[in-house]
């Protein structure tokens, strides 16, 4: 043990090695001895090389004529004899073939010089850059997914814009709009006027911009100001309900594919960082530098995270030695501890769901008393309640965990995921229960008086528009979750990096700079982003507000970033962190669809609001678009979503993926072969070490 302390030490002072580090068989990836201070290597160490294996590789290489000789893999001698090679090839060639080989170039440079001009197109590129080269490439990590937001965001916008809000101005403007027939509905379920007539106070105007209430309902900001019109012309039909369907079915299609593609990639990449069975330490210790940082100050910081993950690894390993050595009474005693405070936490949880279900019911009746309506400060805050609960139980809550984790004796890797996944649970667990509160209110499940639905089919004495209801706690969420990000940078890393820098208080000096923790800044986009993704089909313009919030919040923690924060001490590679956030934000993508998918076939919708006022399902709009296609078309529908198709498609599903699975695990035995063949390798090495030595 004092020994790997020793070396610990000496790579403290010497990030990259020292010489006596890399002569001795402690490394035997080595494959080079080094001889004197020149750092002149020993020819006779280097395996010898093999000209016709080199003559053929040359030879297949000059085939394809294509290909830059900068990916050839040969000293710079072989590459002008390459070069010569193909020169005197290309003289042979008829005039014809030379113009074609001449053209081929030509476009080759072409892409080239458009590749790296369409690279200066890239949002932020500078940016990342500079913070990685700064900080490293695990802060990187968490402004690079803050763009990947950016653009999802703006994408889903430009969908709803194009598609939408501006084919309904443009109606609207033109006298376009045909309305469908409504003579089914009764008038009162049809009664729905949001905007009071007559002198109103100077602070309302204000309430209304925060709650999304008054003049707001009734523009593009929320469903229930969108008509249920269409457009048809001689050879030109616009649907203004089917566009609004189909185009929500779209962006989550596309926020779907764009994530999983990302995810793949991200897998991709954990699978090697993260397989470190072999190699754990030297990775460390040979592969851990992020040759990036530039900045003294971070590459200390650097040092010593490196320095504390091997003791990490020093630790762990003497704590599953330790438990190997548990007796049973201990091991009884433990366990019985872990459950006694997973008690707790899920007591922690419930209470936390409950706060959030009693704030959403509390808040509507808070609004309905004259002596909070006539006061800013008490309808505001009655307005904000559940997202006040929410807010200060994602605060909270994290902090007690952590504290409960540390009685539960589990290893540093364990802690940290464990702890993850609790806030990840307790932030789309709180938002399930708000949205949980808010339907059964919608769908009278919480009251005795099941009247209020009899009539109209949702409880419209308190939702006359229950879609804009929902948009309204999704858009609160939205502006109360970015004005707290502003606060705490504001009003709490600025004011503590001014008291680290001018207080030599010892409590202060303790409390210590400001670290930039970036699970936990991903966890509060993720679940910004999961609010917009459920609030976009109420709320349709929300995707443009996210963009601005994101873009908005990049600066302000690129700020702090520079100006207050210091990188955490517990680290982590970019690669496995990018796929663990992508597969929360994937969980999220699921809980945003069950409470849409729920309003689309299952909800009657508003019958006097929104584009969906005449249908008794949202979905019905298909099922009579379906209606109005010529008869082939039809049967072909038809017989997808039959029965016929159905079927068939799944038995050849799961012979796809039972193909998929076993060519995985032809995969893994041959990542098993490799990875044998590389044991063998490492030992023949130090066999030749310790006989040259």
């Amino acid at each position: 043990m004092q020994h790997i302390e020793d070396g610990l030490s000496d790579y403290n002072a010497h990030p990259f090695g020292t010489e006596k580090m890399w002569r001795t068989n402690e490394l035997p990836e080595s494959n080079v001895r080094y001889r004197g201070h020149e750092g002149q290597i020993e020819s006779e160490t280097l395996p010898p090389r093999n000209s016709i294996l080199e003559d053929n590789w040359v030879d297949l290489w000059l085939e394809d004529e294509n290909r830059p000789i900068k990916e050839l893999y040969c000293s710079m001698q072989r590459k002008r004899e390459i070069r010569r090679k193909q020169e005197r090839k290309i003289a042979k060639k008829t005039g014809r073939e030379s113009w074609k080989e001449e053209r081929a170039r030509s476009w080759r440079k072409f892409k080239g010089k458009m590749s790296g001009a369409l690279q200066h197109l890239v949002l932020w590129k500078k940016t990342l850059q500079t913070i990685g080269g700064q900080f490293g490439t695990g802060i990187q990590s968490y402004f690079s997914f803050l763009r990947f937001l950016v653009l999802m965001n703006l994408v889903t916008f430009l969908l709803i814009a194009g598609f939408i809000v501006i084919p309904t101005i443009s109606f609207d403007e033109l006298g376009l709009s045909q309305a469908f027939n409504n003579a089914n509905k009764s008038e009162e379920c049809m009664k729905y006027n949001p905007n009071p007539q007559g002198l109103e106070r100077y602070y309302v105007f204000i309430m209304n911009i925060l709650m999304g209430t008054g003049f707001m309902e009734l523009t593009y900001m929320f469903y229930g100001f969108y008509k249920d019109t269409s457009v048809n012309f001689s050879d030109f039909s616009y649907n203004i309900p089917l566009a609004y369907l189909v185009t929500t079915l779209v962006y989550f299609l596309l926020s779907l594919l764009w994530t999983v593609i990302r995810s793949v990639q991200g897998f991709k990449q954990s699978l090697v960082t993260d397989d470190s069975s072999m190699t754990n330490y030297t990775d460390k210790v040979l592969a851990g530098w992020d040759f990036c940082i530039r900045d003294e100050k971070i590459i200390k910081l650097k040092q010593r995270s490196i320095r504390y993950e091997l003791k990490v690894d020093l630790e762990e390993e003497k704590m599953k030695y330790l438990h190997a050595q548990r007796t049973m009474r201990q091991r009884i005693g433990i366990y019985s501890l872990r459950i006694f405070l997973n008690f707790i936490v899920i007591g922690l949880l419930c209470g936390a769901f409950y706060c959030i279900s009693r704030s959403t019911e509390e808040s509507q009746k808070l609004l309905k008393l004259d002596s909070v309506k006539g006061n800013f400060i008490l309808e505001l805050l009655a307005g904000y309640l559940p997202s006040i609960v929410i807010t200060a139980a994602n605060f909270l809550l994290p902090m007690l965990f952590n504290i409960c984790i540390k009685w539960e004796k589990y290893t540093l890797s364990v802690e940290i995921r464990l702890t993850l996944v609790r806030c990840v649970f307790l932030r789309l667990a709180s938002l399930g229960m708000l949205l949980y509160s808010l339907w059964s209110n919608i769908t009278c499940a919480d009251t005795e008086d099941k009247s209020a639905c009899n009539l109209c089919g949702y409880n419209y004495k308190e939702n006359r528009c229950w879609e804009t209801r929902v948009g309204q706690e999704m858009y609160k969420l939205l502006i109360f979750d970015f004005l707290t990000v502003l606060v705490m940078i504001l009003l709490v890393d600025f004011p503590r990096k001014i008291m680290v820098d001018h207080c030599s208080c010892k409590p202060i000096q303790l409390w210590g700079q400001q670290e930039f923790i970036v699970p936990q800044f991903v966890l509060d986009i993720i679940y910004g982003q999961t609010v917009c993704w459920i609030g976009t089909f109420f709320c349709p313009l929300l995707p443009l507000l996210n963009t601005i919030k994101y873009f908005i919040i990049f600066y302000m923690k690129r700020l702090t970033l520079f100006s207050n924060c210091r990188p955490a001490d517990r680290t982590f590679r970019a690669s496995s962190a990018n796929f663990f956030f992508l597969l929360v934000l994937l969980l999220g993508l699921a809980i945003s669809w069950v409470p849409v998918l729920y309003s689309i076939f299952s909800i009657k919708p508003s019958a006097a609001c929104g584009p969906f006022r005449t249908q008794n399902l949202i979905w019905d709009t298909i099922s009579e678009s379906l209606e109005t296609l010529p008869t082939v078309a039809k049967q072909f529908l038809k017989f997808i979503a039959s029965q016929a198709f159905a079927i068939p498609l799944f038995f050849v599903s799961c012979i796809v993926m039972f193909y998929l699975m076993a060519l995985g695990s032809s995969y893994g035995k041959l990542v098993n072969n490799l990875k044998n063949q590389l044991q063998m390798e490492r030992s023949r090495k130090i066999f030749l070490n310790q006989t040259y030595q």
